[in-house]
């Protein structure tokens, strides 16, 4: 036949524009924040939120040491200087606090604070109580501080400004040296900083860190060390690490199918027709991605991209079992009922990871069932004219007698058993552990996490594993309900459930509670007969409290302080991360420090049903558990209707037998090997042995598939062969990521693919003497 690689060659040029054009107009997402689930309740729903865009995503924390304490102090008010005016940050604490340099923000407090003060004393205008009072003005007015002390002291005499300021000071344990932060337990300053981006917007979060480093670097730090950690700097690192995997698979795995292919067929333009189903498999892959989930994240694209060696199985298949000179029919007449079967019973195999919930994995499996799909219809439909016009087929095709002498294991194919059952027995001794919390697979590397463990331990920061959650219509309803559970707190603290609580309520009390304190403003008539008993004998000039009577008379006709109040104020930031608004309401975070006993917690809380406590890790372990039984609901029955596809399909006791057999065996063996490596069976592990079995039914289908002569018989095993050294090969490249999911995914594909290749071939095999039969 005269070879006319014309159409093949512009099947691939059309293929590779389509490519093209996918890939230039669907950008691939590459935060952690796409694989997380919606969640199924209220609490996780707004902890899932939260994580995604909400504000404790923006913390970041900072470490710099290496420097004796005082060039640490140095830099860290230089850091400080630098970034407190740079608009990247909305928060930049140190542990020095000036109000010199928030002059908005002390008048607003020094105006409010009779209504601020949460101390009632400071409130208490009696005479005797300012007696009391206006002798430690008296002591103060004496001292060395008498010029800065004597206009402050005259117009607050009860201190309520003073007492304003420290229950607005950060709950920290962090001790203060040099006018910093230092960790308690060794030289290094620390800092707090919040983003104004959103945690989970890359390049904003970037850009930030950017900026810090340059603080640092222009503060002259000569050998000491910035440390960074916090959720913004595990989001860009994270992204970091799994562009770098996607790049380097991407090549690695096309460097390496296209070796095994040219190792195989010696010819390029067998690698030009294999590329057409490829490309087009991915481009149709990522379109259906997008359309189902609104983005294409870039695991499922490196998923998507290690598929490259099992999408190829059924191009390879075609081409590998053609006879040079072969009509476009014959070759199909001979494998499409099995490819046919392979398909259907692949991606029902899927169904799992389809429909499991979760949307990073959903991701996944819908990528590998839209591209298992596409390369087959291609293969089906398109391939067989191309390869016949361009006459493609393997440089070897004949009988091999090396293959033949290897056919003759199926003799001892009683000893298989000898591996399934030592798989069974470790499994009786060693159970497999369902792994209920995601966490563990974290793209955060281990070194990072301790990092920001120790940072925050030092700091004093609380647990942001575990909060209570308030909401409310308006943010006077949820500072409201905050006031009404303070006696609870205290009650819980004085039992030692908890050490203390953060919240809004503490920075901003309920306009109900401002009008309550109002209240107790005695009028000027009052003020001025008890001010008047409480300076006699005291030689303090008449008049001298007149501002303190003036601030008082305003104080009663001020109207409350309200959020929108404290807008662009130093404590602003301070009041968002704990009360803000969501599409569906005001949120409102209270957060425990210390958790002693969780339980007596949630029971005290439990009367009100707009509080939620929510520990993070406990709705992770929960949510994981719900996923973990609703993909194997989904799983059995995938593979119940993959099974009823086998029976219909092939109507062959003994044959549905060999390929059934074959393909448990080596899901048993693949179990007992993740059992021995003492690695929790995650969801992870779940859904790559669904994407196992799909490829273990592929090779025990075309193993098990009547076969014309011993040619035949050769070219099935060598292009199963081919098939599986692409599909181990690719996916063994996983285990060489950053990311722990693809790693995982990497290890079990890998493993489970060559276990699916050596028990199809020994067991879904036929005799060697049963090979003159007639193919269906």
């Amino acid at each position: 036949m005269r070879r006319n690689p014309k159409r093949l060659a512009l099947a691939l040029l059309l293929s590779a524009v389509v490519a093209s054009v996918v890939f230039a107009c669907i950008p691939l997402r590459v935060d952690m924040a796409g694989f997380l689930p919606q969640g199924h309740d209220a609490g996780s729903r707004f902890l899932f939120r939260e994580v995604r865009g909400g504000v404790a995503a923006s913390i970041i924390t900072v470490g710099i040491e290496q420097a004796p304490p005082a060039e640490l102090a140095r830099i860290s008010r230089a850091m400080q200087a630098e970034l407190s005016h740079d608009t990247r940050f909305s928060t930049v604490l140190n542990g020095s606090f000036s109000m010199g340099d928030n002059a908005s923000l002390r008048d607003v407090l020094f105006t409010y604070r009779y209504l601020l003060a949460p101390d009632p004393t400071v409130r208490d205008f009696s005479a005797p109580a300012l007696s009391g009072a206006f002798a430690k003005v008296l002591d103060g007015l004496q001292s060395a501080a008498e010029p800065l002390f004597l206009d402050l002291a005259l117009r607050d005499p009860t201190g309520a400004f003073f007492n304003v300021l420290h229950a607005l000071q950060p709950d920290v344990q962090a001790r203060l040296r040099e006018g910093v932060w230092f960790a308690p337990d060794r030289d290094r300053a620390l800092m707090l900083l919040r983003t104004t981006a959103a945690g989970m917007n890359l390049a904003a979060q970037q850009a930030a860190q950017d900026a810090i480093r340059a603080a640092f670097a222009a503060s002259h730090p000569a050998r000491a060390r910035l440390l960074l950690s916090g959720p913004a700097i595990f989001a860009v690192q994270s992204a970091h690490d799994m562009r770098a995997d996607i790049e380097k698979m991407s090549v690695l795995s096309l460097c390496l199918v296209v070796g095994v292919l040219y190792w195989r067929f010696r010819s390029l333009w067998v690698l030009a027709a294999i590329g057409v189903p490829f490309l087009l498999s991915l481009s149709v892959a990522m379109v259906v991605v997008r359309l189902c989930f609104g983005a294409v994240h870039g695991i499922a694209f490196g998923f998507g991209m290690t598929m490259l060696g099992v999408s190829l199985d059924y191009p390879v298949l075609l081409i590998g079992h053609r006879d040079a000179g072969e009509g476009p029919g014959a070759t199909l007449r001979r494998i499409a009922p099995s490819l046919r079967l392979a398909v259907t019973t692949a991606v029902l195999g899927l169904t799992g990871m389809i429909l499991c919930g979760l949307p990073g994995i959903a991701q996944l499996g819908t990528f590998a069932a839209a591209g298992l799909v596409t390369a087959a219809i291609v293969t089906l439909f398109i391939m067989p004219r191309l390869i016949v016009a361009a006459d493609l087929a393997p440089r070897i095709s004949g009988p091999s007698a090396p293959l033949a002498r290897a056919e003759r294991w199926r003799r001892w194919r009683g000893f298989c058993l000898v591996p399934v059952l030592g798989a069974c027995a470790v499994l009786i001794v060693r159970p497999v552990v369902v792994e209920t919390d995601l966490t563990a697979l974290s793209p955060v590397r281990p070194a990072a996490k301790a990092l920001d463990r120790d940072l925050r331990r030092g700091l004093g920061v609380p647990e942001s594993s575990r909060l209570v959650v308030v909401r409310g219509d308006s943010p006077e309803a949820v500072l409201r309900r905050e006031e009404t559970l303070a006696p609870v707190f205290a009650a819980l603290i004085r039992q030692g459930a908890l050490a203390g609580v953060e919240d809004a309520a503490h920075i901003l009390p309920s306009t109900a509670m401002q009008d309550q304190r109002r209240a107790q403003l005695p009028d000027d008539a009052v003020l001025a007969a008890a001010i008047g008993q409480a300076q006699a004998g005291l030689p303090f000039r008449p008049g001298s409290f007149g501002p303190f009577r003036g601030d008082v008379a305003a104080a009663r006709h001020l109207a409350p302080l309200t959020p929108a109040g404290l807008a662009g104020t130093a404590l602003a930031p301070a009041l968002g991360p704990l009360l803000f608004q969501r599409g569906d309401g005001w949120w409102g975070i209270i957060l425990p420090e210390a958790v002693v006993d969780d339980t007596a917690i949630r029971a005290a809380l439990a009367p009100w049903p707009d509080v939620l406590p929510l520990d993070l890790n406990r709705e992770i372990t929960a949510l994981t558990t719900y996923h973990t039984r609703l993909t194997l609901r989904w799983t059995a029955l995938g593979i119940g209707a993959a099974l009823l596809v086998l029976v219909w399909g092939l109507r062959d006791a003994g044959r549905l037998w060999r390929v059934i057999s074959a393909v448990s065996a080596a899901m048993i063996v693949l179990l007992g090997i993740l059992a021995c490596r003492g690695v929790p069976l995650s969801l992870i592990h779940l859904v790559s042995m669904q994407f196992v079995l799909g490829v273990g039914l592929d090779y025990a289908l075309f193993f098990a598939r009547p076969q014309l002569d011993d040619a035949e018989r050769a070219r099935t095993i060598r292009t199963l062969l081919t098939c599986n050294i692409m599909t181990v090969l690719t996916f063994a490249l996983l285990c060489l990521c950053h990311t722990p999911l693809l790693r995982e995914i990497g290890w079990t594909v890998s493993c489970g693919t060559l276990l699916s290749l050596l028990f199809g071939f020994m067991l879904a095999g036929q005799a060697a003497s049963n090979s003159a039969t007639h193919a269906v």
